[in-house]
């Protein structure tokens, strides 16, 4: 699968499990398309790569995929929704037959489960409220949160949390995820994270190192490579449904 290129086309990453997501669907998805720039990147992954994901069944799961995030020492932790469902995530396969589905399994009876992705119905046409916002690869120098494969303690449920105002609700987990900041020279595809719709052109501010900073006390947003949360929702379901996305400039 040539993991040296796939290395080479990463954002930099503040911690290793950002980088293992990042250079697996970013890269693969270079290596498929042969350019960054095609409309839909990451669909070509599925012609090349259909194993590297894992769909976990019917199970319990922690959704990040429009998650907000408090920063605190280098860690982003994550408002995240407890879902039930099918979801899908990469393998994260370790020992004997030990994988991303077996560990949230086993959190059920444990006080933890695994953050994995699944259609957020909030960035769906033509009920949702939330969009997908580009940041462009030209320009954007944020940091954002990757949350696949995170651990979400179930103790937070329904708590309180720093960086939050309000307690959380029952159905709300606090997941912690590594940060990934982006870089314009080894980002070529950019990334996506979720924020209001209609689209706000304020809200691209997010894309920005000023913005978007992994000091202590600061808010980023869960996102991924653009073209990712197609690829998830098409391998997961088969088919990928309207989704509001806001770019600048110009919006579609």
């Amino acid at each position: 699968m040539g993991w040296r290129r796939l290395l080479a086309v990463m954002p930099g990453a503040v911690m290793p499990g950002a980088v293992v997501f990042g250079a697996m669907l970013l890269g693969a998805v270079l290596l498929a398309t042969g350019s960054a720039r095609a409309e839909n990147p990451g669909d070509a992954l599925l012609l090349t790569a259909p194993r590297l994901f894992k769909i976990c069944t019917d199970q319990t799961y922690a959704l990040c995929a429009v998650a907000k995030c408090f920063v605190f020492d280098g860690v982003s932790y994550c408002r995240c929704d407890v879902k039930s469902g099918d979801s899908i995530s990469l393998p994260l396969q370790f020992g004997r037959n030990q994988n991303v589905c077996t560990v949230n399994a086993e959190g059920t009876k444990n006080g933890y489960m695994v953050s994995t992705y699944s259609l957020p119905p909030s960035v769906v046409a033509p009920t949702g409220d939330q969009a997908l916002y580009d940041c462009p690869a030209g320009t954007s120098n944020g940091a954002y949160a990757q949350c696949d494969g995170g651990i979400c303690s179930t103790s937070s449920r329904g708590q309180s949390f720093p960086g939050f105002a309000k307690p959380l609700a029952k159905n709300q987990i606090i997941c912690s995820c590594p940060i990934t900041v982006a870089s314009p020279q080894n980002s070529p595809a950019g990334y996506q994270i979720a924020g209001p719709y209609p689209c706000q052109r304020s809200f691209f501010a997010n894309c920005m190192k000023a913005v978007a900073n992994t000091g202590t006390g600061a808010t980023i947003y869960v996102g991924a490579p653009t073209g990712v949360p197609r690829l998830l929702t098409r391998r997961l379901y088969g088919r990928v449904p309207p989704i509001y996305e806001c770019r600048l400039p110009p919006w579609p």
